[in-house]
């Protein structure tokens, strides 16, 4: 004798495979289920990951806060290094100048490109506190002594620099002077320095290892013309998550003066998008399991027509109207169980094979499905959480059993008489 409710026992059994349209509704129904709920997964842990790699791409080359003065460089920047570095939430502070210069090739063979990145100028001594800049090198040393320089790995490839080459930079303070030179009829020329390209970094964020080169802060310092002069403090925290804190804690310490920006107000505009695209897709693909319930319900409503006489039976011999809608209540249930654990193991395989996918895609077609240069990522990310997979899983199950609730309330409410006189 089994031990399971004869409701359960007798839904179960109707489920068995038969050659009917009934049956065929029934796996249309369960695949229907499959591929929403994969999609689902794979989509909000296409998300998630973007989102995770995105924060720490982000801050792996910026800190979580940046002080500036309001209205020119800072001149006691060492100092300020001291009083930030005495809070309790900062990790470590390190100075900083950034700004755009021009550069231009010197190859052996060949014209000479130019462009115009940012540079950025650090301290080695203090740069390891604060990001993995110095440490994310994908070729050559992060020594920046003498005329060094750093090139992201993307500008590199795209300019064919190589380690060991030449780049003539022109800063910003030489066209000044030749701006100024010239409206005074004289004819200066820019002369530029020649820096040797060192070390080859790659942070994995496509924006920066294509837009950057980074050189010690006293170089940059020439560049800007700042002397002893930095344009900020880049602070670490022990939590990034603190930043808004931290930000007001050291606002009120240092006074208006100064400017302080968190990592997230920086990049609040592809922060902000990230999160309302993960919900927005999050709604809008349920809909794919909402169709697949339409076609459990009509399902089941075929079923209780096939099945009116049985349900009188049943009902004649002491079913409840309880007993019967249980019934098929347990057909969507099975339904839907057998739809979300294929679906999840499918979301889960094509999660964990996602890039070998991608790299069969662009092998066999040609076409790269996910542009570095677009999405700032060299791989397709992806993160699995434990709550969004309850979420999804939890919500397709219940909207299944849902689907069933009118064709069930519909048989538990037949009268025994009129449903065996049912033809």
């Amino acid at each position: 004798m089994s031990r399971l409710p004869f409701e359960f026992m007798l839904a179960l059994r109707y489920l068995r495979p038969k050659r009917t349209f009934v049956s065929a509704i029934t796996l249309i129904s369960i695949v229907g289920v499959l591929l929403g709920v994969a999609v689902l997964i794979i989509v909000i842990a296409v998300m998630s990951g973007f989102d995770q790699q995105l924060r720490e791409k982000i801050l792996g080359f910026n800190a979580h806060l940046r002080i500036e003065d309001s209205d020119v460089p800072l001149h006691d920047y060492e100092r300020l290094m001291e009083l930030v570095a005495a809070h309790p939430f900062v990790r470590g502070v390190a100075p900083y100048v950034e700004g755009q210069v021009m550069i231009k090739t010197q190859p052996e063979v060949g014209s000479p490109r130019y462009i115009v990145p940012l540079v950025r100028g650090v301290d080695p001594r203090f740069e390891p506190r604060i990001s993995r800049l110095l440490d994310s090198l994908w070729a050559g040393t992060n020594d920046l002594r003498g005329y060094s320089l750093l090139v992201g790995r993307q500008l590199a490839a795209n300019l064919g620099l190589r380690l060991g080459d030449t780049v003539a930079i022109y800063a910003v303070r030489q066209f000044e002077k030749w701006d100024s030179a010239r409206k005074q009829g004289e004819e200066e020329a820019p002369v530029a320095d020649d820096y040797t390209v060192r070390g080859i970094f790659e942070v994995g964020f496509h924006e920066f290892d294509y837009a950057y080169l980074v050189t010690s802060l006293a170089n940059a310092q020439d560049f800007f013309d700042l002397h002893n002069e930095a344009h900020g403090l880049m602070v670490a925290l022990r939590d990034p998550d603190q930043a808004p804190l931290a930000k007001a804690e050291l606002q009120a310490d240092l006074g208006g003066r100064y400017v302080i920006r968190t990592w997230m107000e920086e990049n609040s505009t592809i922060l902000d998008a990230l999160v309302v695209e993960k919900q927005m897709m999050f709604y809008l693909l349920f809909f794919i399991t909402i169709v697949a319930a339409f076609g459990i319900c009509s399902g089941l409503i075929t079923f209780v027509v096939q099945k009116t006489r049985e349900i009188g039976t049943l009902k004649a011999i002491g079913a409840s109207a309880g007993q019967v809608m249980a019934l098929f209540l347990g057909q969507s249930l099975v339904v839907g169980v057998l739809g979300v654990t294929a679906g999840l193991g499918l979301g889960l395989l094509a999660v964990a094979y996602r890039n070998d996918f991608l790299s069969f895609m662009r092998r066999v077609t040609g076409f790269d499905l996910f542009p570095a240069q677009i999405y700032y990522f060299n791989e397709l990310p992806a993160l699995i959480l434990p709550q969004d997979l309850a979420v999804i899983c939890g919500g397709s199950l219940i909207i299944c059993v849902l689907a069933g609730l009118i064709p069930a309330w519909n048989a538990g409410r037949l009268k025994p008489v009129e449903a065996l006189r049912h033809e």
